[in-house]
């Protein structure tokens, strides 16, 4: 069965989603060092937390993440993780994977932060992540942060909250979601079902 690696640096949400990702029938583990990462077959990186501090345990393996981003493996990041895809954030200084072009933004004052609760997904390419997903599936979100990438052909959802957003990201084999599929019930588990069969195919 094929190994997904969940990196810890420093994020909450390990436990909740490590459970669910074996409820999906994978091999799921939980480890900090570059070594663990290069053996992967998948990688998660989960997503409560600060983009500064978990920079610190981050940089260490960014050289092998890139490598496994290369080579083809399947990297799924979950909100705060999603946000680590990109170059900069507004939430703080430092200099983050830069897997994709763009930076991460604060919502408007305009809209209570932070956007917390169900929301709806409007899907806007095809994705093997979102297979089985309907238009306008409701999904849980707990984030004050969102992705603005330069290249809109990255976006696979967008989400309205006071403003359209990117919600979640997909491109060759990284993938990214804004909101937490751990969190978000059936339509949640179908997506990390997704993300197995991306891994095991």
């Amino acid at each position: 069965m094929a190994n997904t690696t969940i990196f810890d640096y420093g994020a909450g949400n390990l436990f909740s989603l490590k459970i669910a990702l074996e409820k999906t029938g994978l091999t799921t583990t939980i480890a900090t060092t570059k070594e663990d990462l290069a053996q992967a077959d998948a990688i998660a990186l989960p997503g409560v937390g600060n983009y500064t501090a978990s920079l610190e345990k981050l940089t260490p393996v960014k050289e092998t993440l890139h490598t496994k981003a290369t080579e083809g493996t399947p990297i799924l990041g979950i909100c705060l993780g999603l946000q680590l895809f990109f170059e900069t954030s507004q939430e703080g200084p430092g200099d983050g994977l830069a897997l994709f072009k763009g930076p991460v933004k604060q919502f408007s004052k305009t809209v209570k932060v932070p956007h917390m609760g169900w929301n709806t997904l409007n899907i806007k390419k095809p994705s093997e992540l979102f297979e089985n997903i309907p238009e306008g599936t409701y999904v849980y979100f707990v984030h004050s942060l969102y992705p603005d990438p330069q290249d809109p052909t990255i976006v696979a959802t967008q989400t309205l909250y006071g403003q359209t957003f990117t919600s979640a990201i997909a491109q060759k084999n990284i993938y990214g979601t804004q909101f937490h599929p751990e969190k978000s019930g059936d339509a949640g588990f179908q997506i990390l079902k997704n993300f197995a069969k991306i891994i095991v195919r």
